[in-house]
């Protein structure tokens, strides 16, 4: 498709249209964080005023396998997991490795590059990554995070192949020194002819390193490590505890939720603490986000630059027992942020169909007329920004295939506008009607009420379990609502 509709922007009217008066192909801009919760994006007021208030928030946007690696090669190629095959975060079945043999010169970054894309990538990349490539195919500028990727003092970063290492003043902090090099990244490439793509990805808010902290805060020992001048922001912030928290009954769980104990006192305290240290990480992030618009601003390239806001996978905080840690099926896991802003996208809307992360790369592939090498499972979102409601009826894979080297059974769920239905390694099944139960604190697949809406959803999951392509992206009617009796 062709995008014509520009969005409103707060480009400075002196240095506005400079840049794109030599190129109108859309520059690119995707930031990513690791382990980030929806619920958190509150504490984000720059990225909500810049990304979402001027353009679109998808409000239902979910990945498909929530672990690292897996979900970033959903981004890369724009497939399940289950078509591109990295289903762990280390060998023989993931980590970086695997998506190079698989991959490594038939990818997103390779599909841009070939297109006519200035590629840059700055940050984390895969897991496993140890600099070997020097720079991997497709990308034109490298930053990497490696291989202590999670490290936010005394680290290496791999520049255009060189490892550099960084130490432990306050002025190495990794998230300050990722999004320096991305404003030196806009400053340099959005003033030329030929547009960019920067995957800028940072680490906060996973639990970062090393401990114990060489700077303020102290509090934060195997946590996300804020930035020095964000310590104890949130010191009196409560820990969120919704009806799901701690969850008093769970007898309708699979045997890995009903065999972990109650949480208790000391232990809440932890993630009230971790919590905290999370949400402190975040606002370098924020202010990062805030200076990388600045400088698209600055060069007149902020109109022509669609930039996606978004997360790698979800974190749980207590819900269903569940101190930390993703990879279940449950909302806190799967549900990740997603906000999105510029050509083709109108400007502050609301968008509740559901959306998943095999959508970005189809997404940026319309938006840049690039030609894709691999049959991608997702959809562009430019149309359903611009007619939301337009997916009403869309059925989307959660997954954790074998494989995976997790500590507890892989599944295959469906999730739908109202349902959530997985089928477990071990026989083990949960059915959650969203619509009276959001907090997933009652199963009915042994209800006699929800009998037709199982099997409904089970012959449907089953089918999507192989999908590839088209057959990912399906529109049945609504399954039936229970039966009364």
């Amino acid at each position: 498709m062709t995008v014509a509709l520009a969005v409103a922007s707060e480009t400075h009217p002196a240095t506005r249209g400079q840049a794109a008066a030599t190129q109108t192909r859309p520059n690119l801009l995707v930031i990513e964080s690791d382990d980030q919760t929806v619920k958190s994006m509150r504490v984000m007021a720059k990225v909500n005023s810049l990304i979402g208030a001027h353009g679109a928030t998808f409000k239902n946007n979910f990945v498909n396998f929530s672990l690292c690696c897996p979900s970033r090669s959903t981004f890369l190629t724009g497939q399940y997991a289950h078509n591109h095959r990295v289903v762990s975060n280390k060998p023989p079945n993931g980590g970086f490795d695997p998506f190079e043999a698989l991959h490594g010169t038939n990818n997103l970054a390779v599909w841009l590059h070939d297109a006519g894309y200035y590629t840059g990538m700055i940050g984390k990349y895969l897991n496993g990554y140890t600099n070997q490539p020097p720079v991997p195919p497709g990308w034109s500028e490298w930053h990497a995070a490696a291989p202590a990727a999670q490290q936010v003092y005394n680290y290496p970063l791999n520049n255009n192949g060189t490892v550099v290492h960084y130490g432990t003043a306050p002025t190495a902090f990794k998230q300050d020194v990722l999004t320096r090099k991305a404003v030196d990244f806009v400053d340099r490439r959005a003033p030329q002819a030929k547009p960019f793509f920067l995957w800028l990805t940072y680490t906060a808010p996973h639990i970062g390193g090393p401990y114990p902290n060489p700077n303020p805060p102290f509090d934060c020992q195997y946590a996300a490590i804020p930035a020095p001048r964000h310590a104890h922001a949130f010191d009196s912030e409560p820990l969120p505890q919704p009806p799901n928290f701690n969850e008093a009954d769970v007898s309708d769980k699979p045997a890995e939720i009903q065999n972990r104990p109650r949480l208790s006192a000391g232990a809440i305290a932890d993630i009230q603490r971790r919590y905290r240290c999370e949400l402190e990480s975040l606002l370098s992030v924020d202010e990062g986000v805030k200076k990388v618009v600045k400088a698209l601003a600055a060069t007149g390239e902020l109109a022509n630059t669609l930039i996606v806001y978004t997360s790698d996978n979800g974190y749980f905080h207590g819900a269903h027992r569940i101190p930390g840690n993703k990879g279940h099926i449950y909302e806190e896991s799967i549900r990740v942020p997603l906000e999105m802003r510029g050509p083709g996208i109108p400007e502050g809307v609301s968008v509740s169909d559901l959306a998943i992360n095999a959508d970005l790369a189809p997404t940026i592939v319309d938006v840049a007329n690039a030609s894709p090498g691999l049959v991608m499972d997702g959809r562009s979102l430019i149309p359903v920004a611009q007619q939301p409601g337009i997916e009403r009826g869309r059925e989307l894979l959660i997954e954790e295939p074998s494989g995976s080297g997790l500590p507890w059974p892989s599944f295959e769920a469906i999730r739908t506008e109202r349902y959530m239905y997985a089928e477990y390694s071990t026989g083990e099944k949960e059915l959650y009607d969203r619509k009276i139960d959001p907090y997933e604190l009652q199963s009915r697949h042994n209800d006699p009420a929800y009998a037709a809406v199982k099997a409904e959803l089970a012959d449907r999951l089953h089918q999507l379990q192989t999908c590839a392509g088209p057959t990912c992206r399906v529109h049945p009617p609504p399954p039936p609502g229970p039966t009364t009796p």
